[in-house]
């Protein structure tokens, strides 16, 4: 199969294509010979060994056979929906879509009919739903090992200034991360609703960033765990932790913060006792795998698309929850409830 990256801002150049490149390194009968084609008006970007450069949608078209590629959305949330719908329009209809997949229930909406329409095969980029990491922590619930788990704790930090204020691609913090948490947490505890939720500015050397400074998030799943997701893009250190408290211990989790380092940890821990493990982990190369040979094998796709129009409708009532952006956050970013 051929590629087309549309977008080559930091998920697009930074992860889709170093990704592309590992797998056709390693796995030439999925790929093939063919170079990537990119695609992205509004950056200058060289072209190099193995990715062709053209300077719109239709121009990549002519050059690509529509029914043997797979377009990548990297593309801000805002902008999802519109090159969507012309990448439909040129007859794509395999497409890799960044997370999220909408940026409200609008779009959401709109997305969910031109897929119907155009019969369209779309998977959101979620990869700590192939993540190491994740299936030890599903085992671990399955097992009963450490009794049923309570309460489950996500924090997602990183410092995000520059590219928050000059990049205004995502429109709230709830955007950036917390994504991936939303999602990891269904996949722990399963379906859930949305009982509390606050965002803050981010402000800086007097410019500011409307509702860009840290969100959070809290669900309550149908299975009666409570879950805690908060994103600080203001804090000084990164950080993806998971931590999963049982009736008879706990586990904590670290997920590799960046694509430097393709490991994760894994601290158990009960009866004053506990273990530690560090995990192989390349949870991006391993969804882009699997997402590819699902285009290979063909046919309609739905599970993971509803999993996805989940996460965009509580990210959506959290959003709708804090509408009104508070000022300056407090350390412990404290909660709005739901009425």
């Amino acid at each position: 199969m051929r590629s087309f990256v549309v977008g080559l801002g930091r998920a697009g150049a930074g992860l889709h294509l170093p990704v592309l490149a590992k797998l056709r390194s390693s796995t030439p009968q999925l790929f093939g010979d063919a170079p990537v084609v990119a695609c992205d008006p509004r950056r200058n970007v060289a072209a190099r060994p193995g990715l062709v450069i053209e300077p719109t949608l239709g121009a990549a078209a002519d050059g690509l056979d529509s029914a043997e590629t797979v377009a990548h959305v990297c593309t801000p949330p805002t902008e999802r929906l519109t090159v969507l719908a012309e990448l439909a329009t040129l007859g794509f209809r395999k497409i890799i879509v960044e997370k999220p997949l909408a940026a409200d229930i609008d779009d959401l909406a709109r997305i969910i009919r031109l897929r119907r329409k155009h019969k369209l095969h779309i998977e959101v980029v979620e990869p700590w739903l192939t993540s190491t990491l994740t299936w030890r922590l599903v085992e671990l619930i399955r097992s009963g090992r450490f009794g049923a788990p309570k309460s489950i704790d996500i924090v997602q930090n990183k410092p995000r200034f520059r590219r928050s204020l000059t990049a205004p691609g995502h429109p709230t913090a709830f955007d950036v991360e917390l994504p991936h948490g939303v999602a990891l947490a269904l996949r722990l505890a399963g379906a859930a609703r949305v009982t509390h939720a606050s965002g803050t500015d981010l402000e800086v050397e007097g410019n500011l960033g409307p509702r860009m400074g840290g969100a959070v998030v809290g669900l309550r799943h149908n299975t009666g765990i409570h879950t805690d997701i908060r994103s600080d893009l203001t804090s000084p250190v990164r950080e993806r932790r998971v931590t999963v408290e049982f009736e008879k211990g706990g586990a904590v989790g670290h997920f590799a913060v960046s694509g430097d380092d393709h490991h994760s940890q894994l601290t158990l821990r009960s009866n004053g006792r506990s273990e530690h493990d560090v995990l192989r982990d390349d949870a991006m190369t391993e969804w882009m795998f699997q997402a590819y040979q699902k285009f290979q094998l063909g046919g309609e796709q739905t599970l993971g698309f509803t999993f996805a129009t989940e996460v965009v409708q509580l990210l959506s009532v959290a959003k709708n929850i804090c509408a009104e952006p508070v000022s300056r956050p407090e350390p412990s970013m404290v909660a709005t409830r739901a009425g």
